[in-house]
């Protein structure tokens, strides 16, 4: 398509008479975007576009927004819950509608630059609030305006947005005082505004995981997080549209309820007209200007009635069929009146007649001679770009040699020609590929613009990052795209990591009930916080229980004494306060761990000395190799994989661990090592605990080294006796280079010729006799062991320089969209979430917390979807049975697997999409966050259903964990989240059998701070010593809390205290406090006494001071064990203040100062402790 011949052809689409729509033909996906950038560009007001579903939307915005980065793109997707849904649509797709909504009626005139709005065919038949509502719901803040604090409250309320503790995500908001924080949705960030009275003194954008400020914002402006405004007139409109409709509500009416107390309700969307005067369509807000469609968009329309009207007929059958059962139907699901469909939605003839007035067309990739149309064709002359799946599919053929030859013909007949990728790390490697293959000039490019003019100038062929699926052609542009040389390109959204290691704390953060370890006591059980009087001045401390109801008060400043024990307190004992039985247990498991830690040392120094293969990837071959990966890669993933290289061609043995879950990338890893081995002359083994995980890995190893000089096997029970004889006869040749196996590869018969790299998967799964024979086995060879069990950074910093380790610990959240919905068990919502993944193809697990379930749910399954086929597995079947029932569920047998949750962690299932969790509440955190990652692992979105018993009031722990699934796809916690519960399911081994039984007798925290003092100690020779064991405390008789008034939550107090109390040095206190000043305005006199105090503390731990009183006449100092640093030092300076200081026989330090306030005493004890602790430092 010429510029000329594009511009004609626009400008007569613009005058096309509605009467006649035109057929925009010769407009494959991809020129679509060019085409409409360029409609925009002409000057038509705004241009509406009509996507089949999301997808198609998503594409093309990411397609215009690259190729006219001036023009206003708004995006209206459609709600992602099904018709008469019992779940609220997701609050980032209501906030992205309700951003272009207000946008399009605040500012009914586009920008210069032009407008574009792209809806799907379900968005622009859904009926939105009217106009009018919309244009009056933003709330303006401006830096110096007056704005009454009860009013911005008042509409944050009434517009969706939820209050919360600690803003972290869209439509939350805080109030601390004169400090409101807010998280408006469109914004990048959370807003801070600084009240004072009615005056808006500031703006300051702040990081929702820092919480700390970023920059000054002039203006806010607000709208609303919710299609619904509860205010007194919609809840009046509700209320009597609801009875008109519908009659006299039932008692247990939990909708009618909740609405009528102002409360919002789960799914209440699905009722929205009646909150509303009248309602609008999309067409309301672009009320002129072209409409282009999507081809095939009128059978998405019809697609999407038929789906309302089956929806709403079934919601009609349940409902009569319950109206005589008090509300509840036969499966306890609470009844559900659904308004007729035309309430909701549009139909075609309404459609059709929005149409009528408007300019436009729909597009179609077929040439001209090609379309059956009954009006206008305007041929704009393109084609689909070539697709070079046959060269791939070719034995021999090399595809980056069929790239050039098209490339280098393309250019010979006037073409610009442009390649695509799909992220930076692609686009370089793509171009590099393509120069060894001889193309020149190859140049990368930023933008489209710089694209363009760099291939008219120089002839380059450009090379830009844009995730196009299928590449194009027209007159004078080629566009191939890597997903026609490589095949599907896998791309996910990879949105910024939010929340990671900080997420933690707040989630499990101490509650009442916890178990706790304290260094000198032993475990007792955490009771709360409480303000005691210690020298007539108030002071918060930690109320701990332990054996016959003797309780300790620990001061919130040493809190660090405390560590969490842990999640598994089944069966745990408290100590006895002041016995010795817990001092008994920890040196015993102390001198264990220190053996441990010698003999992890002793075995880094062998392997260190040892000389190994150096092993090199041929750098072109490699790069084509990789670029085969189907994903883009994350940045742990990159550095795991550099890493893995960097110590295969160090020339010593290389033993690396890779941890990451389940769909974070650690095959890819294995993948690029073992090319890199076999590339090498070397052979491969790959070995994988069960049958099934040593099937899909091969099938993954055969899939990827396919038309490479490379032969993959497989050893497993699955392999009949005549091909496993084969394999081994290979192996001891030397003919086979890489084989996957489970523990037969460990067999006595097995010799390999010459073993270069092997790859462990979950070697903590294997048995003892298997472990030893592995051991055997890596002796001089390259090793590299994966694990899915999440390991914490702190025990991956403990084993610095004694483990080499990559952790992936990019969420799966982040790349894989799994929807997530908490609700009451609906047979509705579970029919048809089954039925949606049986009609795309997939499959769904179905999972009960208890085997005693899985009949009476077989027999819900079998009246709910009886023409599916479900199969069944739980830990008490024989394990030959269950890996019959597993394979051929994974082979496509099944469409349903009813289970308890004993779902292999390690399986890779891409088909199945859906899971179903029968009584959430039952199940911990882990175990949902596990639960969820088995689904969404191919390109089709996962769903996620947390199920619950309807009407059954569930205990605030059970509720918190459901609260925390239901945001976790947007928080991004996923892996640290796990970590931080790895005693759930044991630390994998990581550091031999034993471990586990270690970690019970003193609690995790405390187990790896032991572990973390051992190693360093072994590692550097040094005696080891007892820093953890003690914190020195402090009696000042100040005031020393920080105020409920202050810091309102108390998860966030006692995160504050512990940071608190942890704190290294000066620096660190001045920092907390900038942090607390910002966060919740200047800090009160309590907080600023306990931030000095626990600068004191610093000191005192520099001078060894373990105790400190400190009255009006001044302070007694008690050392650790009676010893200073530098004990010449302290005797000079005992010398100099002669008249005010002396050391006692019980070698207590005595210092006579007249300290009248509490404000003396702690100018006096900071100067004091401050000398010593630098006289210490001299020593």
């Amino acid at each position: 398509m010429t510029a000329r011949m594009g511009s004609t052809l626009v400008k007569t689409l613009l005058q096309t008479l509605p009467a006649a729509r035109a057929t925009l033909a010769g407009v494959p996906e991809g020129l679509d975007a060019l085409i409409l950038g360029r409609l925009v560009a002409s000057g038509a007001p705004a241009v509406l576009h009509v996507a089949r579903d999301d997808v198609r939307l998503a594409r093309v915005a990411a397609a215009v927004a690259f190729f006219y980065p001036e023009i206003e793109v708004l995006e209206f997707p459609a709600w992602d819950c099904v018709p008469y849904d019992r779940v609220s649509p997701n609050s980032d797709i209501v906030a992205t509608r309700l951003t272009t909504l207000c946008r399009l009626a605040d500012a009914p005139v586009p920008p210069a630059a032009g407008r574009l709005v792209l809806t799907t065919a379900s968005a622009i038949l859904q009926r939105v609030p009217p106009r009018e509502t919309l244009a009056a719901a933003t709330f303006v803040l401006k830096v110096g305006a007056r704005v009454a604090t009860e009013a911005l409250l008042d509409y944050l309320g009434r517009h969706g947005y939820g209050r919360a503790e600690q803003v972290m995500e869209p439509g939350e908001y805080a109030v601390r005082g004169g400090l409101i924080d807010l998280f408006a949705p469109g914004t990048a960030e959370p807003v801070r505004v600084d009240l004072f009275g009615d005056d808006v003194e500031s703006l300051r954008r702040f990081d929702p995981v820092t919480q700390r400020t970023i920059g000054p914002l002039d203006a806010l402006v607000l709208r609303p997080m919710s299609e619904v405004v509860l205010d007194k007139a919609s809840i009046s409109r509700f209320r009597s549209g609801y009875r008109e409709l519908f009659g006299t509500p039932a008692s247990n009416d939990s909708l009618y309820d909740s609405v009528s107390a102002g409360r919002p309700h789960l799914g209440m969307e699905h009722w929205l007209p009646l909150f509303h005067e009248g309602m609008d369509s999309l067409f309301a807000y672009v009320p002129e200007g072209p409409v282009t469609l999507d081809p095939g968009l009128d059978a998405a329309l019809q697609g999407r009635l038929d789906q309302v009207m089956e929806y709403f007929e079934a919601r009609t059958l349940v409902a009569q069929s319950t109206e005589n059962t008090k509300g509840l139907g036969s499966d306890g699901a609470m009844i559900y009146h659904p308004l007729p469909p035309p309430r909701l939605f549009l139909d075609l003839d309404e459609f059709n007649r929005h149409l009528q007035p408007r300019p436009g067309g729909v597009f179609s990739p077929f040439v001209a001679v090609d379309v059956e149309a009954g009006g206008p064709v305007l041929d704009f002359k393109g084609r689909a770009g070539h697709d070079f799946g046959d060269v791939r599919a070719r034995p021999g053929a090399n595809v980056y040699d069929a790239v050039r030859a098209h490339a280098e013909s393309l250019r010979g007949q006037g073409h610009r020609v442009v390649i695509t990728a799909a992220s930076l790390s692609a686009r370089d490697r793509l171009a590099g590929v393509l120069r060894e293959h001889g193309l020149a000039p190859v140049a990368p490019a930023e933008t489209w613009a710089e694209a363009l003019d760099k291939a008219r100038k120089t002839q380059a062929v450009t090379v830009v990052t844009l995730p196009l699926e299928r590449g194009f052609e027209s007159p004078d542009l080629a566009v191939i795209t890597e997903a026609d040389i490589l095949g599907d390109r896998l791309t996910r959204p990879v949105r910024k990591k939010r929340l990671g290691d900080r997420f933690i704390p707040d989630i499990s953060a101490l509650t009442e009930g916890d178990l706790v370890v304290h260094a000198e006591h032993g475990i007792g059980q955490y009771e709360g916080l409480e303000t005691l009087t210690a020298g007539g001045a108030p002071h918060d401390c930690l109320r701990v229980l332990y054996v016959d109801n003797n309780r300790l008060y620990v001061p919130v400043e040493n809190i660090d004494v405390l560590t969490r024990y842990g999640s598994e307190v089944a069966g745990v004992a408290l100590d006895k306060l002041g016995g010795v039985a817990w001092q008994a247990r920890k040196a015993k498991l102390k001198q264990r761990i220190r053996d441990m830690a010698e003999q992890l040392i002793k075995v880094a120094a062998v392997r260190q000395l040892k000389v190994g293969e150096v092993v090199v990837a041929p750098e072109g071959l490699y790069d084509e190799f990789a670029a085969r990966f189907p994903y883009s890669e994350t940045d742990d993933q990159l550095r795991a994989i550099a890493e893995t290289l960097d110590d295969l061609a160090s020339g010593r043995p290389m033993d690396r661990l890779v941890c990451g879950d389940v769909g974070f990338g650690k095959t890819e890893v294995a993948l690029r090592a073992a090319f890199a081995g076999v590339m090498s002359g070397r052979q491969v083994a790959v070995v994988v605990p069960t049958t099934l995980l040593a099937r899909q890995h091969y099938l993954t190893f055969r899939d990827r080294f396919q038309g490479l000089p490379v032969r993959v096997s497989q050893l497993s029970r699955l392999v009949t006796p005549r091909d496993t004889k084969l394999v081994k006869e290979e192996l001891t040749r030397g003919t086979l280079d890489i084989v996957v196996g489970t523990h037969a590869l460990l067999a006595k018969g097995i010799a390999f010729k010459n073993l270069g790299l092997l790859i462990i998967d979950e070697e903590q799964h294997f048995g003892v006799a298997h472990k030893e024979r592995l051991k055997q086995l890596r002796t001089d060879v390259h090793v590299l062991t994966l694990t899915a069990t999440p390991i914490p950074r702190t025990l991956q910093l403990a084993l610095t320089g004694v483990r080499e380790m990559s952790l992936i610990a990019t969420p799966p959240v982040d790349r894989l969209a799994v929807r997530t919905f908490v609700l009451p068990y609906d047979p509705v919502v579970v029919r048809e979430a089954i039925l949606r993944e049986r009609y795309r193809g997939g499959q769904c697990f179905y999972v009960c917390p208890r085997l005693s379930d899985i009949d009476q749910v077989m027999v819900r399954l079998q009246a709910l979807v009886p023409d599916l086929r479900v199969a069944v597995a739980h830990g008490q079947m024989a394990a030959s049975r269950l890996e019959e029932v597993m394979t051929a569920f994974a082979e496509g047998q099944y469409d349903v697997l009813l289970a308890t949750n004993i779902i292999e962690s390690g399986l890779d299932m891409p088909r199945v999409n859906t899971i179903i969790i029968h009584r959430a509440d039952m199940f911990g955190l882990a175990q949902l966050y596990q639960l969820r990652g088995r689904v969404g692992r191919g390109r089709t979105r996962g769903y996620a259903y947390l199920t619950l018993p309807p009407g059954r009031t569930l205990s605030k722990a059970a509720m918190r964990r459901l609260e925390v699934m239901g945001t976790l796809d947007s928080l991004g916690a996923g892996f640290t989240l796990a970590s931080h519960d790895l005693d759930i399911r044991g630390a994998g081994n990581l550091l031999g059998d034993e471990q586990s039984g270690h970690i019970k007798e003193v609690g995790i925290e405390l187990y790896q701070q032991m572990l973390e003092e051992a190693v360093a100690a072994a590692r550097d020779g040094a005696g080891e010593s007892d820093e953890s064991d003690w914190s020195p405390q402090i009696q000042l008789g100040t005031p020393i809390l920080i105020p409920e008034a202050y810091v309102p939550d108390l998860g966030l107090r006692l995160g504050f205290y512990r940071r608190i109390a942890t704190v290294g040095s000066e620096a660190d206190v001045d920092e907390l406090a900038a942090e607390m000043t910002d966060r919740f305005g200047p800090v009160p006199p309590e907080v600023e006494n306990l931030l000095r105090v626990v600068t004191i503390k610093v000191w005192c731990r520099q001078a060894n001071v373990e105790k400190v009183d400190a009255g009006p006449k001044g302070a007694v100092l008690a050392f650790r064990d009676n010893s200073f640093p530098n004990p010449a030092g302290l005797v000079r300076f005992i010398g100099q203040h002669v008249a005010t200081v002396k050391l006692r026989p019980d070698h207590r330090l005595v210092v006579r100062r007249d300290w009248e306030g509490p404000k003396h005493r702690l100018d006096g004890l900071t100067s004091l402790m401050r000398a010593l602790a630098g006289i210490a430092r001299e020593g």
